[in-house]
């Protein structure tokens, strides 16, 4: 199996995208690019038999009803949400709220951040995936599944704050010694000395490893009442087994 992570930024100087080809007794990095531009993504999840993208693939449903009513002038706001409480329900997709109640970390808003210029450039990629015959399902079923890598690395065990930025290089370096003996199997060669200087990088790295997870099936699914927001907003897979299980397991799907 061959998975893909994409640390997804606006710009393709902060985009990272690693490439782990994965045997019967553990996983090796092939490839890690940073600064990677669209043909490379394109690439690499096309490659893949599963590519992570940590970027919100969609937006909320009501904020999307939200702006379509407002652009038409046609908005009646509910008088009983009016303030933070109401903002909230336009601001987080259904997958943000459930990957806060099971790490206690709330993803950037898609709606009402900065996030949402990187979210535009997964849109236009996921387009020209579909193009090119590519299954692409928000909800995680198709060759993209969202991941979140500071929350897989929770999930896991591992240091998952504090690492980004040229200001905490000594955390960043923590975090690849703890994921190293936390995973013995996983061989870095030639890209330590790059997942040690970047956190884009590490980040690509461990969108692979989630997506691994959630190829073999032991990563987050919506339930049964989430999935038609998930279709359209996207859908977080977060690793629900140990971290050794990605070399144990056997893929099924």
């Amino acid at each position: 199996m061959l998975t893909a992570g994409i640390d997804l930024a606006a710009e393709d100087i902060n985009t990272a995208v690693a490439w782990i080809r994965w045997t019967a007794t553990g996983a090796v990095l092939e490839e890690l690019v940073i600064g990677a531009s669209d043909d490379q993504l394109l690439r690499a999840a096309s490659a893949a038999d599963k590519a992570g993208i940590d970027c919100p693939l969609g937006w909320p449903e009501p904020f999307v009803e939200f702006i379509i009513a407002h652009h038409r002038g046609e908005l009646a706001v509910p008088t009983d949400l009016i303030g933070r409480d109401w903002r909230r329900t336009l601001a987080w997709r259904r997958t943000d709220v459930v990957t806060h109640e099971l790490t206690g970390r709330l993803s950037l808003s898609v709606a009402a951040d900065r996030i949402a210029h990187t979210a535009m450039r997964c849109a236009a990629l996921l387009a020209r995936l579909a193009e090119d015959g590519q299954p692409v399902d928000r909800s995680g079923g198709g060759t993209v599944v969202e991941v979140y890598p500071a929350a897989s690395l929770k999930q896991w065990g591992l240091p998952h704050r504090g690492y980004k930025g040229r200001q905490n290089s000594g955390a960043l370096s923590d975090l690849v010694d703890g994921l190293i003996g936390s995973a013995p199997w996983l061989h870095l060669g030639a890209f330590e000395p790059v997942c040690r200087g970047s956190d884009h990088a590490i980040d690509a790295v461990v969108a692979a490893l989630t997506a691994r997870a959630a190829a073999i099936g032991q990563a987050t699914r919506p339930a049964e009442a989430d999935l038609a927001a998930a279709t359209t907003e996207g859908w977080i897979a977060l690793p629900s087994a140990p971290l050794i299980s990605l070399t144990t397991a056997s893929a099924r799907g």
